[in-house]
């Protein structure tokens, strides 16, 4: 475990001059098997797998649960020591941000609209730290999810737009046995939640067997969404939409490329999710 960045630039900068190549993955903690398939797909891809374990507060908005999010140090070093990460940063705040941050990183094309219209200071809070953590590793490959989808896409810009040393990788969402994705805030929901939460990926899988059986209107799948969603008592709807993938601008005509995302407030979490249409066969609907 490595504390401090001038330790994990000097220990990645020396693997880079023997010619190995560096994976990472930066994390919040909490580490589940969605993190663990980012590790295993850096681990076969590099030399050096780094791993980062930092809650960014930069990203919580005054009203959000940054005190409250989940953590498990203990848990997640054991975890990565399971798949093979050969250095883990944990940093501290004080480390991170020394001095308060006059310097914010935004892609406001991308960020303004769905996560963003619900939570505005956030993506500038990401791009902030996600740059920061390219800055300090250095040249890489960075793994990110999809099932944040919309933060991937912010990301990809932002290092194309910068002109980062670092290449972007998106890896598949991994879900339960039910079809609910995986996600640090899934501990939150009670019983009940918990199988209500699973309206989310019903939704986007009716959706999808709905556009592989010739409905292309982007309107159509979208309330088929929404309907779906409202049909679970415990579930409250943000936003659903058919977007283009690279965009997330809504379109009218569904083609294959489009993404369908989703989020919906169940009890006291809230929970994203989203699927290709170029997959609508990966999963039958519910």
């Amino acid at each position: 475990m490595i504390g401090h960045i001038d330790e994990l630039r000097r220990t990645l900068d020396a693997h880079r001059a023997r010619g190995r190549s560096v994976g990472f993955v930066p994390t919040m903690g909490f580490l589940h098997d969605g993190h663990a398939s980012l590790m295993r797909a850096a681990r076969a891809n590099n030399d050096v797998v780094v791993a980062s374990i930092f809650v960014n507060p930069l990203q919580f908005a005054a009203n959000e649960d940054l005190s409250d999010y989940p953590r498990d140090l203990e848990r997640d070093l054991e975890l990565c020591n399971e798949v093979g990460v050969d250095l883990v940063f944990v940093p501290t705040v004080d480390e991170m941000y020394p001095h308060p941050m006059a310097t914010v990183v935004s892609v406001p094309s991308l960020a303004d609209r769905w996560e963003g219209a619900t939570r505005p200071t956030h993506f500038a809070g990401v791009a902030t730290v996600v740059s920061k953590l390219f800055s300090i590793v250095g040249p890489c490959r960075a793994y990110f999810g999809e099932k944040d989808y919309q933060q991937l896409q912010v990301i990809r810009r932002m290092v194309a737009d910068l002109s980062l040393r670092v290449e972007v990788v998106g890896c598949p969402i991994r879900r339960e046995p039910d079809g609910l994705a995986m996600s640090s805030r899934n501990t939150y929901l009670s019983g009940p939640e918990r199988a209500a939460a699973t309206c989310l990926s019903h939704a986007l899988d009716r959706a999808a067997a709905t556009f592989a059986a010739g409905t292309t209107s982007g309107a159509e799948l979208t309330a088929l969404m929404i309907n779906t969603i409202a049909a679970e008592p415990l579930a409250e709807l943000d936003y659903a939409a058919v977007v283009d993938p690279i965009t997330l601008a809504p379109v009218d005509i569904a083609d294959p490329t489009c993404r369908l995302i989703i989020a919906a407030r169940v009890g006291r979490p809230r929970l994203l999710d989203n699927r290709g249409l170029d997959s609508v066969f990966e999963r039958s609907p519910s």
